[in-house]
This record gives C-alpha cells, sequence and structure tokens, in this order.
C-alpha cells in the first residue's frame, strides 16, 4: 500500500512512524529540507522536498498511484488544496487535517464535497471524543461519523427505567432513521435479531443521521439521581468540542479559561454552561470554581505542564476523578504516582484514526466500537460483488448490521427489499467474529 504524507511536523512524523511499523510505503512530503533528512534518519521512508501544493512536487511522491494522501501540515488552506489535488491527480483517498472548526461546520457551506476530500480530521476533535470517552458518567458519546457527517455512531447505556427494555426492536417506536446496532451484555457482545429486546444497564450502539440520534437516544438514557459535575480546564478547540459533546448528556459543565475574549466567545456558544474566568494553575482559582465538588476534573490546556500541575491541584481538593492530555510520552512514567486516572494523548487519538483509514480492498474506513468487539465499516460497492446480487433479505448478514446507503449523495436507510448497486457507498457495523465473511461479500 503506498501512502503519501504531506507535511514532516510532529504529527506527520507519528503518523509515518505507525505506517513504518505496518510495513507500508510511505513518502513524505516537506518544504525543509533539514526536517526531512531527519525524518530518513528515523525512518525507513521516501522523501520528497517542495510545496504540498504545487502538482510537480506530488507527481514526485507519487500521488498518481497513491492508495492514500494524508495531508497534515499546519495551515488548512494548503491541506485543503494539497490534499483537493492529489485527489484529482489520481490518489485514491485522500484526508485533509483541519483546525478552523467552520471547515468541519457542513450546514453553512460543505467544504469537504467541494474539494472533493475523503475525509476532514481534527486532532482536537478527536482527542476531545477520547476524552467524552472515558468520562463515566456520561450516558451518550459520539463514536465516529461517517458519509461526511450524514451517519453517526453513537454509544448509550440503557437505564434502569429506559421504556425500551424488554421491548422487542421492531416494535420501538424509533425514528425511521435509527438502528440499534451493537448490544454489549455481561462481557458478550452482538449484533441483535429485530426480536432481541434491550436490558437494563446494556452498553447499546446507535446509527443513524444526527438530528434523529438526538431524539431516540433519549428513550435508553440513564438519569440518575444528581448530575454529575464536570470541570473542563482549558477552553481551547479541544476543551470547546468536549463541552459540545457533553451538550447531550445529564452532566454540569464548567468551562475555566485564562482569556477573557475567549471566555466570552464560549458563553456564547454554550449559554447552558457555566463559564469562568480563571487561571487553572492558580489554586485559589480552582478553590472558587468549586473543584472539590466536581466528579470529573479535565485538563485540557495546550501545555502538559499545565494540565499535570492543574491537575493534581484538583486532585488535592478533593476532585473524584482527573483526565488529562498529555502530549509528549516523557511523562508517562509518573502519571499514576500524581493521581491521574486517565491520560489522553492527541497522537495516539490521531494514530487510531489512522489506522482505521488504512484499509484495503473496498473498505474505505473501519473504526472499532464496543470495546474492540465489532467494527463500523464505511465501503465502496464494487461493479459484479456478491452483495449487489440479491435484495438485502437474501444476503448472509448474520452479524451485521447494513445501517445506510449512499447513492447519488443520497443518504437512506435501507430495507430489506432493498438492493445494492455497483457505485453505492454503505456503512456496516460488523461484529469481528464474522468480519472474513462480511468482506467476502463486497471483494
Amino acid at each position: 500500500m503506498n501512502i503519501v504524507i504531506l507535511g514532516a511536523g510532529t504529527v506527520g512524523q507519528s503518523i509515518a512512524e505507525l505506517l513504518c511499523a505496518r510495513g507500508l510505503n510511505v513518502c513524505v512530503v516537506d518544504e525543509q529540507s533539514e526536517v526531512l533528512r531527519r525524518v530518513e534518519e528515523r525512518f525507513d521512508v521516501q522523501t520528497v522536498c517542495g510545496s504540498a501544493i504545487d502538482a510537480t512536487t506530488l507527481f514526485q511522491a507519487g500521488v498518481l498511484s497513491a492508495d492514500l494522501c494524508l495531508a497534515v501540515t499546519s495551515r488548512d488552506e494548503v491541506n485543503l488544496l494539497s490534499a483537493s489535488v492529489a485527489r484529482e491527480m489520481g490518489a485514491a483517498r485522500s484526508v485533509a487535517r483541519i483546525f478552523n472548526p467552520v471547515l468541519r461546520d457542513s450546514s453553512t457551506f460543505d467544504y469537504q464535497q467541494h474539494f472533493s476530500v475523503d475525509r476532514l480530521i481534527s486532532l482536537e476533535q478527536l482527542t476531545a471524543l477520547e476524552l467524552a470517552r472515558h468520562i463515566q458518567s456520561t450516558s451518550v458519546v459520539t463514536v465516529q461519523n461517517f458519509m461526511r457527517g450524514g451517519v453517526a455512531v453513537q454509544g448509550i447505556t440503557v437505564g434502569r427505567n429506559a421504556k425500551p427494555i424488554g421491548i422487542p426492536l421492531n416494535e420501538l417506536r424509533l425514528p425511521k432513521a435509527v438502528r440499534v446496532g451493537v448490544i454489549s451484555r455481561e462481557g458478550r457482545t452482538f449484533i441483535p435479531s429485530a426480536a432481541d429486546a434491550v436490558q437494563a444497564d446494556d452498553h447499546v450502539i446507535l446509527i443513524g443521521n444526527q438530528e434523529d440520534l438526538q431524539n431516540a437516544h433519549v428513550q435508553f438514557e440513564r438519569r440518575a439521581a444528581t448530575k454529575p459535575r464536570v470541570v473542563i480546564a482549558g477552553g481551547g478547540e479541544t476543551g470547546l468540542n468536549l463541552a459540545r459533546l457533553l451538550e447531550r448528556t445529564r452532566c454540569r459543565v464548567t468551562v475555566l479559561e485564562a482569556e477573557a475574549a475567549r471566555c466570552e466567545l464560549i458563553a456564547e456558544r454554550l449559554p447552558q454552561y457555566t463559564v469562568l474566568h480563571a487561571d487553572v494553575r492558580n489554586r485559589a482559582d480552582l478553590e472558587e470554581a468549586r473543584v472539590d465538588s466536581a466528579d470529573v476534573f479535565v485538563a485540557s490546556t495546550g501545555h502538559d505542564e499545565a494540565n499535570i500541575v492543574c491537575g493534581v491541584e484538583a486532585k488535592e481538593l478533593g476532585c473524584s476523578r482527573l483526565l488529562t492530555i498529555v502530549r509528549s510520552p516523557d511523562y508517562a512514567n509518573v502519571l499514576e504516582r500524581l493521581g491521574v486516572d486517565v491520560a489522553v494523548s492527541p497522537r495516539q487519538a490521531m494514530a487510531r484514526q489512522i489506522v482505521g483509514l488504512v484499509a484495503t480492498g473496498p473498505i474505505k474506513e473501519r473504526s472499532p466500537v464496543a470495546d474492540d468487539s465489532a467494527e463500523v465499516w464505511e465501503v465502496e460497492v464494487r461493479d459484479g460483488v456478491a452483495a449487489t446480487q440479491a435484495p438485502l433479505r437474501e444476503l448472509p448478514l448474520t452479524g451485521c448490521l447494513l445501517a445506510a446507503i449512499e447513492r447519488q449523495e443520497f443518504v437512506k436507510v435501507p430495507g430489506a427489499d432493498d438492493q445494492l448497486q455497483s457505485g453505492d457507498t454503505v456503512v456496516l457495523l460488523v461484529h469481528r467474529a464474522v468480519e472474513s465473511k462480511i468482506a467476502a461479500l463486497f471483494t
């Protein structure tokens, strides 16, 4: 598999190291020859010195035969343009890293579709997702988005008094575009049939469009007697993304931010939350924010040292649980001794996303869910494959849920009588035990 990485910064080098370890052919492009020299010394990769938006440079890097082009420079406009040009020149797929959240918001303009980029990746959003998954009190967390955000996957714990308990799935009054894809119960994970029913404390994966998911998850939600309190130290893009992910939960969220202008912006965008102008390294500010009563304290500033310091202070003040972002691996050995319950590495979060994109054959992307017992696949339907030869009801899809079909830019939830066509893109929930059988249907 041939992969071109545009940008040899910290993220680009981390991706190069990961992909080289998997035995893939990697070419790294950067404008700085000295940086490329160090990359060549560390990894078994090819390098090309030049601009990522220069077609000649891209040609020399081999994008014409690339299976995947990853644009991960430090500039949004360079990443979007270079990923778009690489796709046009022949790269099978292209991915652009972006910083500005406006570029991920397709409600006003779909930048991803306009530039013909297969995926936009935000390191800050991926980090926020990783943090959200570790907040035990969170009842619902978005796992991933597919088909340019047209399909979302969410995990939720079923409450003891939830209405769907004991009712067969085919009798539930869920929104039409929502499916129960995976149920995890007492150490067992399975793809349910129409006759199965959820039980209290099950962890279920719901899949469907964003709007309908927001209406559906309320039926399953575990409603605690008290709303857990989460304090987010740092109102940068990661902190803001995490706060947004917690919007659909029953958490009480307080955001601490040192810049007054940023506080005003967060308060404007998330009026239901408490936003405090505070220096998170200052113990008095943490005391004033009543960190001692927090169920979870999340240290998400832009500096490892500040995260560790404010996190230790929060723990000493009496906070129950500490999550922190740590970018440097040098701190890995001391975090547990400092009382850090969960340390999240943005680079590791990015690495897991990239591994999901490095898929062979018709599988465009794969993302693990339900403690890795199942995966969500985004698959391109090719001409003549077995999956196109019969209606869905006649295909051997046991252990798999076909959740959505994208056909000519329209996304629909399929019925049993629908039949796949060449050129479709589908989203599947696949149990690990049957992944080879399901892959064969599309190969």
